[in-house]
């Protein structure tokens, strides 16, 4: 089997990956039982509070639901902006083959750590925090197939 792709990943494919990691991890548990705490706060306390107190109680619902995720999408927009030239990638029985400009590298499979499947994308990793996003936008109607050849690949390595 082999599978090429040639893409570069936009800023709300990077916003997403960023969502993905940082709700599903223990920062997200405690980002969601903060917000919902100062929400039952806030309802419980309202009539009472001052007008510095709501303000900070507004603040609070919106810290997590709102500011940090904009926050987050900047900064996915500054880093896919940086990337100026495309990706390109073939994943084949002998490992992976990347190419990025005049730039190219392999990797045999025996290197690569793990393949993790989210809903939108498909991430193999290289090591333990970088890889290679691969979204539905890039993989199309392959995408299961693809996923099935490359997390064999990992498991024999």
């Amino acid at each position: 089997m082999r599978y090429e792709y040639t893409y570069r990943n936009n800023g709300p494919e990077l916003w997403q990956l960023s969502m993905y990691y940082t709700y599903g991890s223990m920062v997200g548990v405690c980002n969601i039982i903060f917000t919902v705490a100062v929400m039952a706060l806030a309802v419980s306390r309202w009539n009472d509070a001052g007008i510095m107190m709501r303000c900070m109680m507004v603040l609070g619902c919106l810290l997590f639901t709102v500011i940090q995720p904009v926050m987050v999408y900047g900064r996915a927009v500054r880093r896919a902006n940086a990337v100026t030239r495309d990706t390109k990638v073939c994943f084949d029985d002998s490992g992976i083959h990347v190419t990025y400009g005049d730039e190219s590298s392999d990797m045999k499979w025996e290197t690569i750590k793990r393949v993790s499947k989210k809903p939108t994308m498909i991430i193999v990793f290289s090591d333990t925090t970088h890889g290679f996003v691969l979204t539905n936008r890039v993989l199309g109607s392959g995408r299961e197939a693809f996923y099935e050849y490359v997390a064999s690949k990992v498991n024999k390595g």
